[in-house]
């Protein structure tokens, strides 16, 4: 488990070579027993592959972003450590791609991919309804990591994707979903391409005695 934890990253460059459907099922099988405050098991999903992905994908490249967002994950943005901590991984992501920090064009196409899960097989949607609060936003995180660790254990990568959560009321109308759902993030799934430069540049992460007080 701790070389679950140590290797997986957001990876934005896959492999194209197909994930069994029988790896996936028995990766979200397992996860089913991830933490749940009062077992209310909030998480949900819909999990697309082949035509179905594509014709998502073909959808959201001729959509604008909603506006508004059915939820802002970059709020901490405007407070001055965190929006260190986000120019350090952009300053490094980017750099090992050789992108100009003012090459907007470039930056802006490789953003895009977001649209197309950098190449992944396989993506899952993760929704919930609307009436969950906090605490069970924090569940379906906690069930979210299970898998990623899980596709580890697989020899397989993810990438947790936000961004699908700006195209929240789009992908919804696609899968029929209610509007009494929240559309909180993609999860792309597949195998990693271990030479593109985007997955390998150093991660920063703030020091253990920054985040944690041992008292006695």
């Amino acid at each position: 488990m701790y070389e679950a934890v140590s290797t997986r990253r957001s990876v934005r460059a896959f492999l194209d070579k197909p994930v069994p459907h029988e790896t996936v099922v028995r990766m979200l099988e397992a996860a089913r027993m991830a933490p749940s405050g009062c077992n209310f098991q909030p998480w949900e999903a819909t999990v697309l592959r082949g035509e179905p992905l594509k014709a998502l994908q073909d959808v959201l490249l001729a959509s604008p972003q909603d506006d508004p967002m059915e939820y802002d994950f970059s709020a901490p943005g405007a407070v001055e450590k965190y929006q260190q901590r986000l120019s350090a991984v952009g300053a490094s992501m980017y750099g090992a791609m050789e992108i100009a920090r003012g090459d907007s064009e470039e930056r802006s196409d490789f953003s895009q991919r977001n649209l197309t899960s950098f190449g992944a097989p396989v993506l899952l949607l993760a929704h919930f309804p609307k009436m969950m609060k906090e605490p069970q936003w924090s569940d379906v995180g906690m069930w979210l990591q299970t898998i990623m660790l899980l596709a580890r254990d697989e020899g397989l990568d993810t990438c947790p994707q936000e961004w699908m959560g700006m195209y929240g009321r789009t992908i919804k109308t696609h899968l029929g979903l209610s509007d009494d759902t929240l559309l909180f993030c993609g999860l792309a799934i597949g195998w990693r391409d271990a030479d593109h430069p985007v997955n390998n540049f150093e991660r920063e992460r703030v020091p253990l005695d920054e985040q944690v007080t041992f008292l006695g």
